[in-house]
């Protein structure tokens, strides 16, 4: 059975900086949406926002379709906005992936930092990303975007210094809770 570790938030809320850190920290892999997502821009193409779209539920699908192909027990880190698919998706995917155990880390900051940091990192981001004109729909998600859910989770404010002093023994006791009782 493979472990999972949803590390979940909305565009520019720090969570990949607590994804790199959890996966550097456990020493597992850790797959990313923009890293199967940017490829598939530079050589499929950038088209409008819908096509956009549906290259980002294209490499949502492709991280789970590769975790399914690793032996088991493997522990991954996955840095994605699941609230972009409805939840079934995502458990759909897990169910197929062979991934029996998950843990949530959601990440949060209040809607002015989220705006700031994507305007600062527009020049960065590849073109298939949208730009300065999406600030405004990604202000109106922070404001109605949630964890998850149903899974353990844990929360964290991206404002103040990331506590992975107290995040990973909390995973250590999710995983190993969860593997006790398998």
């Amino acid at each position: 059975m493979k472990t999972a570790i949803l590390v979940n938030g909305i565009p520019a809320s720090g969570k990949s900086t607590v994804a790199r850190g959890v996966a550097d920290r456990l020493g597992c892999p850790l797959m990313t949406l923009d890293t199967i997502k940017d490829p598939l821009f530079e050589h499929v193409g950038v088209g409008d926002r819908e096509h956009n779209r549906m290259l980002g539920r294209a490499s949502y699908a492709i991280i789970f379709k590769a975790i399914g192909d690793w032996p088991d027990p493997a522990i991954v880190v996955i840095d994605a906005w699941f609230g972009f698919q409805p939840v079934e998706v995502l458990d759909a995917h897990l169910v197929a992936a062979g991934i029996g155990r998950t843990a949530e880390i959601w990440c949060h900051v209040p809607a002015d930092v989220v705006a700031e940091r994507y305007r600062a990192r527009l020049g960065t981001r590849s073109v298939g990303h949208p730009g300065e004109a999406y600030l405004p729909e990604l202000i109106a998600l922070s404001a109605r975007a949630t964890p998850i859910g149903g899974r353990s989770r844990f929360d964290v404010e991206t404002t103040q210094p990331i506590p992975f002093d107290t995040i990973m023994p909390w995973l250590d006791d999710v995983v190993n809770d969860r593997l006790n009782k398998a």
